[in-house]
């Protein structure tokens, strides 16, 4: 999800000029919540990649100036959430073949060390907090949100394992990739099982509680690569129209 950080401009990036200053008496919901919100329906499916986020609609759809807009989609453009085209418009991220797997591939050298932190520093509330989680997880396959669930509630776990390996940075950077990793799933039509990943979750967890890191790493190297596979990296999905207010309203 998007967060405040320093980083340089983007190049694709909205661009943000003098005229564009925000004015601090504007009423409506803050840049950060905008942003929030529509990372959570990049995520979530609703948006789909390469979907022109049009600012007059974004404006209508939370009642604020386009100013806000643009400041809004600057901090999902830092997240590599969207990207700006010159004299076409902002829209949602397509990433490449070359980009899905250099994705997977810094996930597995990220989470490696996050497990190993975590094996090392867990305490048993940590636990809890990780099976809770996997209950939520599972509660949700019952509902009617699945899709929601494979890419949001499922990749929350890998940035929830982070944050309790205590690691600000990791957490920073891992919870990017999942994100990115949400756009690469819809893109390429992913095969990945919620119930199969919740399970493997579970799996995780048990071996994490024996305090055995070289086992919990490997098990978690498993599971990425299996995540990977269940791509069609030679098929990239058509982007399709949609109403992007009604998207956002769902």
């Amino acid at each position: 999800m998007p967060r405040k950080r320093s980083s340089p401009v983007n190049a694709h990036a909205p661009q943000v000029g003098p005229e564009d200053a925000l004015d601090t008496t504007e009423r409506g919901p803050t840049v950060e919540s905008i942003a929030q919100d529509v990372a959570a329906a990049i995520v979530e499916k609703r948006i789909p990649p390469g979907t022109w986020l049009r600012e007059e609609a974004l404006g209508r759809v939370y009642g604020v100036s386009r100013t806000k807009v643009r400041a809004a989609l600057l901090m999902l453009a830092k997240d590599k959430l969207v990207e700006t085209i010159p004299d076409k418009g902002t829209y949602v991220c397509q990433p490449s073949v070359e980009e899905a797997r250099e994705v997977f591939s810094a996930r597995r050298l990220i989470e490696a060390e996050i497990v190993r932190l975590f094996v090392a520093r867990a305490r048993p509330a940590d636990f809890e907090q990780l099976r809770q989680h996997i209950r939520m997880e599972r509660s949700a396959l019952k509902g009617p949100s699945l899709g929601a669930v494979r890419e949001k509630l499922l990749g929350d776990f890998h940035v929830a394992l982070a944050e309790a390996a205590g690691h600000r940075i990791l957490t920073e950077i891992l919870t990017e990739l999942v994100a990115r990793s949400s756009l690469i799933a819809m893109l390429y039509q992913s095969s990945n099982d919620a119930h199969c990943s919740t399970d493997e979750h579970e799996q995780f967890l048990r071996i994490c509680e024996t305090g055995h890191a070289d086992s919990a790493v490997a098990n978690m190297m498993d599971h990425l690569q299996r995540l990977e596979a269940s791509l069609d990296l030679g098929q990239v999905r058509v982007s399709r129209q949609l109403d992007l207010v009604n998207a956002l309203m769902m």
